[in-house]
């Protein structure tokens, strides 16, 4: 039986892309990490050595350390986290059991640059509906919960992108943007190598509601409802992002767990009419 302070990879593999996923915390050695530069989805990655430093940051917080056989690194970089107030416990096995076991990894090659806090900075246009919504929450959920979205008027995005040094998504002539029939959302599943049966099921929804496709899936045509509703209550931009992610989050849980689940009424044995 691992120890309380261990976490296996099933139960992490149920947390990762849910809003109360703990912060995972890469702390591979370079080398390790060289050779295989692939990330668990959202995860941060730090440097074991300095953890003093940096253990008061996570005070309060829930993580999860990982380094790359769940020996060492990973014990006494959680150990130094719990010394700062952190719930920390270690991955079982460490990245290389992760792997092995063919849990899902972020490709790290079109994951932006960190701005000074740490965090990765997007524009797109203003007024988001669908794929402008869908996108940040696959970005916070998967690739970097700390992400900033700039929503900006068309005509400045390009002078935004550069000035700000932001990545543009879902605007045409960009890498983050449709690609034939496949909205933004699915580039970002597959270019950043997320592809895994709940979040398929989600992009056909996302791009059946994006693209006018309801016969892709009968979820979209009420993810476009939701989406107007959403676009008639809040105004702003941001507070209409905020709202909406819940959302999101529980199409992913029914694609992830309840496709199977029917509801009607009354149950049966109940017996009334139908």
């Amino acid at each position: 039986m691992p120890s309380p302070t261990v976490i296996t990879i099933p139960p992490l593999q149920r947390l990762i892309g849910l809003p109360d996923s703990p912060i995972v915390i890469g702390v591979q050695t370079d080398d390790d990490h060289t050779a295989d530069p692939r990330l668990i989805p959202g995860s941060l990655r730090r440097d074991w050595g300095k953890a003093p430093d940096w253990a008061m940051e996570f005070k309060g917080r829930d993580t999860v350390i990982v380094c790359q056989r769940g020996l060492k690194l990973s014990q006494g970089t959680a150990a130094w986290l719990r010394h700062a107030g952190a719930n920390a416990e270690s991955l079982d096995g460490g990245f290389e059991a992760w792997r092995d076991q063919r849990a899902t990894l972020l490709r790290p090659d079109h994951v932006p640059a960190r701005d000074a806090p740490g965090r990765t900075l997007w524009v797109t246009r203003t007024q988001p509906k669908i794929d402008r919504v869908a996108c940040p929450w696959l970005i916070r959920r998967f690739v970097d919960p700390a992400a900033v979205f700039l929503y900006v008027v068309p005509s400045e995005f390009a002078a935004v992108a550069e000035r700000f040094s932001a990545t543009p998504f879902d605007i045409e002539g960009v890498f983050w943007s449709h690609r034939g029939e496949r909205c933004t959302f699915d580039v970002m599943v597959e270019e950043f190598g997320l592809a895994h049966d709940p979040l398929d099921r989600l992009a056909t929804i996302v791009r059946g509601a994006d693209t006018d496709r309801a016969d892709l899936a009968p979820q979209a045509a009420g993810l476009v409802a939701a989406s107007l509703g959403f676009s008639r209550i809040y105004r702003d931009d941001l507070a209409r992002l905020a709202a909406s992610l819940p959302l999101y989050d529980a199409l992913y849980r029914w694609c992830r767990d309840a496709t199977g689940e029917v509801h009607n009424w009354p149950t049966p044995g109940q017996g009334g009419a139908r």
